[in-house]
């Protein structure tokens, strides 16, 4: 017998659903229900520690991922001043929501609150049209491929991060690709070339960002790492085959506004001439981000008077 804290994935638990503790190294199948209680089949056997994680993959939980200490952590992070708060286990659009419900309270007349990122980790992020609203309503999104790759078979996590990728480039949102790019890393001075064709391929999908996870805050080799991405980052850059395939999978901008058309004409223009960069004049940065969702071959220059803008 084994106690959870958490009466509420008891609660949406059915019989069939599966249970993963600490990153799936025990499995678990519930074969009965009850009130405050779980039987369950081990179908993975392992020793279970204290504070472990527990995922529940067939479950979508009626509660707030944002945790009481999560809450403490915003109300610092907000009188700080920080620019982005990613928020993690992102299940349903209302999460997106509430956190941005929360950073308007704080400071109400605050013209430039911080980003919100969403992690996406959950296969519950995936039902209906969820997907496209959490994008919608975040101000970025990354793909959280630890932990999703816990929650959802390997072999779909990669077509999982080109569809979250193609619908963060529809509507002009920032998308970072995250966990285990370069894992060996940890331990080893050199990647696998395994993964160095997975750093790459998220920069050919149109990935806006590349992120270390342990790599860098707890392996041996941090800076080998960072410089490592860093390579992978400017030689795919400088390959012809990224610009065919940015050219081909450019998404079309479609809102009919002045600035959207005068963006479309800049990117023609620019390579045209051969410019060296489009300078973007921008109040809130929405112009600038704007013209990076057309990807042009050109550096972008965003120029404005606010410093938070910049």
């Amino acid at each position: 017998r084994v106690r959870l804290p958490h009466p509420e994935i008891i609660k949406a638990s059915e019989v069939g659903h599966v249970l993963l503790i600490d990153d799936g190294k025990v499995k678990l199948q519930v074969v009965e229900t009850g009130p405050g209680y779980l039987d369950c089949v081990v179908v993975v056997p392992g020793k279970i520690k204290d504070k472990k994680g527990v995922n529940t993959p067939d479950s979508i939980l009626q509660i707030s991922c944002l945790t009481k200490k999560d809450r403490e952590d915003l109300n610092y992070m907000l009188g700080i001043g920080v620019d982005w708060v990613a928020l993690s286990f992102v299940q349903r659009p209302e999460d997106i929501v509430e956190i941005k419900r929360l950073i308007m309270e704080y400071n109400p007349t605050n013209a430039f609150p911080p980003h919100v990122m969403a992690k996406i980790e959950k296969p519950s992020c995936f039902v209906g049209d969820s997907l496209e609203k959490i994008v919608q309503l975040s101000d970025g999104i990354m793909v959280a491929r630890g932990d999703l790759g816990v929650e959802c078979a390997p072999e779909d996590v990669p077509i999982l991060q080109k569809t979250i990728i193609d619908k963060c480039r529809k509507q002009g949102k920032p998308v970072v690709v995250a966990t285990q790019m370069l894992e060996s890393m940890i331990d080893n001075p050199t990647p696998t070339r395994a993964e160095a064709s997975d750093a790459a391929t998220a920069i050919y999908d149109g990935a806006d960002a590349i992120m270390l996870s342990a790599e860098s805050a707890a392996g041996m080799y941090p800076e080998e790492a960072v410089l490592m991405q860093q390579r992978i980052i400017n030689r795919v850059e400088g390959d012809p085959h990224y610009s065919l395939y940015l050219t081909s999978n450019r998404p079309k901008i479609t809102d009919g506004t002045s600035a959207s058309a005068i963006i479309l004409a800049a990117r023609q223009i620019a390579t045209n001439v051969n410019a060296k960069c489009i300078a973007s004049f921008t109040v809130g940065g929405n112009t600038a981000r704007l013209a990076s969702m057309k990807r042009p071959e050109q550096p972008i220059l965003a120029i404005s008077p606010l410093i938070e803008t910049c």
